[in-house]
């Protein structure tokens, strides 16, 4: 039976250590917790009592948790901490898959993982090496001149990632931003260095004082931030890249002051889904499995023109105002009827004040607009872009705000008309 390591917990029994240690994990896990709450807790321990479990749970989650999001990490640590051995071996032989055990009695929930990185700290039993007959060939490599790790998890294909490699890719994803400039408004606001008169504020000011005019009040633009609109793909050939670009998502759309108004998301295959309340939770596990439970149709066939009808038809109008750019993420692979797709997508690219779309397609050298859904879809959009890694990912966040750029549109719309 493997042996794990035992977990840094403090040897004195006092309750109050064992709290102050439970805080520490979880403010390891994200939850913002400070030394005022560890008191409170401490004391709320001290009214309550601690002869019942259930009483004990709910009187630090009370102290501890004021999110919803909060609520399942809470949940999976304190089953950790409190020592549930069974759910200890699940928890290691999760975060360490080459060893097999109960791993497989029960599926991983949403922040598992996250709390037992926490509890663990880092600490992971060592693997024991297989024994080896033959002596080991030493061999230099001059990596002087290779690439950081980052870099080039920057670069690989989203299909071409291990386990460990979409984990730090997604950690990475997290920190990216898809920043905005507003749109030119009418509407003014007060501003000391304005370069207009505001004339309605100047008179009322001068008529405070009798008609005597003592300053001259100045306005400016007022900004206008548009509503980031996206329709994600998650038919079998795009579930690898959906589940990475909506882990991007999830970031701009919890990411505060980027710019947008709102960011609404729409996930389609055969039919189109809402998820834009998902990712509005906090904790991306949480969100992309609740999404993912919301979107039925994942992984199975694809139906654009169907999908984008439907948005047009029953959703174009609440979320496309205010100028909003629309975010497509599809291999544009289509059997459907292409008039019926090149329709749809021209009625959304008239909605839109801009249309861009993401191909993982465009990955390959030799791509060319053969195909009838990318020929019926491309003359709609205004900015065609590859969407296979981390690297395009952060080209449409410093492309996304400039006007002239279309991407590889151009280019494959000479291929077409050439024949």
């Amino acid at each position: 039976m493997a042996k794990y390591t035992e977990l840094e917990l403090p040897d004195d029994p006092k309750l109050t250590h064992n709290i102050t240690y439970f805080a520490r994990a979880l403010r390891k896990a994200g939850l913002p917790i400070g030394p005022g709450r560890v008191i409170d807790a401490i004391r709320a321990v001290e009214a309550a009592g601690f002869t019942d479990k259930r009483d004990f749970y709910w009187t630090l989650h009370a102290c501890f948790v004021n999110r919803p999001e909060h609520r399942v990490i809470f949940s999976q640590i304190f089953r950790l901490y409190w020592r549930d051995p069974r759910y200890m071996e699940h928890m290691m032989a999760m975060m360490l898959p080459a060893i097999r055990g109960v791993q497989e009695d029960k599926a991983a929930q949403p922040a598992e993982k996250r709390a037992a990185q926490a509890l663990l700290d880092g600490q992971l039993p060592d693997i024991p090496e297989e024994d080896e007959t033959e002596e080991e060939t030493l061999i230099e490599v001059d990596a002087s001149m290779t690439v950081s790790t980052e870099e080039r998890l920057k670069t690989l294909d989203f299909e071409q990632m291990s386990a460990e490699e979409v984990a730090e890719a997604k950690r990475m994803l997290a920190r990216l931003s898809l920043p905005v400039k507003p749109i030119p408004s009418r509407r003014t606001q007060a501003s000391l260095q304005g370069k207009r008169i505001d004339w309605r504020r100047t008179m009322r000011g001068a008529m405070r004082r009798g008609g005597e005019l003592h300053e001259i009040a100045l306005k400016s633009p007022k900004p206008r931030w548009p509503n980031l609109v996206v329709l994600c793909d998650i038919s079998g050939s795009m579930s690898q890249y959906s589940r990475m670009v909506l882990h991007f998502l999830h970031a701009v759309a919890n990411e505060k002051g980027a710019g947008w108004a709102k960011v609404h998301a729409f996930t389609f295959g055969t039919r189109l889904t809402n998820i834009t309340r998902h990712l509005a939770t906090r904790d991306v596990d949480q969100a992309l499995r609740t999404a993912g439970a919301e979107a039925q149709d994942w992984e199975g066939g694809t139906r654009i023109g169907d999908c984008i009808h439907s948005f047009n038809r029953d959703w174009s109008r609440r979320v496309m105002g205010q100028g909003a750019v629309v975010l497509l993420i599809t291999d544009g692979l289509d059997r459907g009827d292409a008039p019926a797709l090149s329709k749809e997508m021209e009625r959304l690219h008239l909605s839109a004040r801009r249309l861009i779309w993401l191909n993982p397609l465009l990955r390959w050298d030799g791509f060319a607009p053969k195909a009838q859904g990318i020929m019926a879809m491309l003359p709609h959009v205004d900015t065609f872009r590859a969407g296979h890694s981390i690297a395009t990912l952060e080209e449409l966040a410093a492309a996304i705000s400039r006007t002239d750029d279309t991407g590889e549109k151009d280019r494959l719309m000479a291929m077409m008309r050439a024949g």
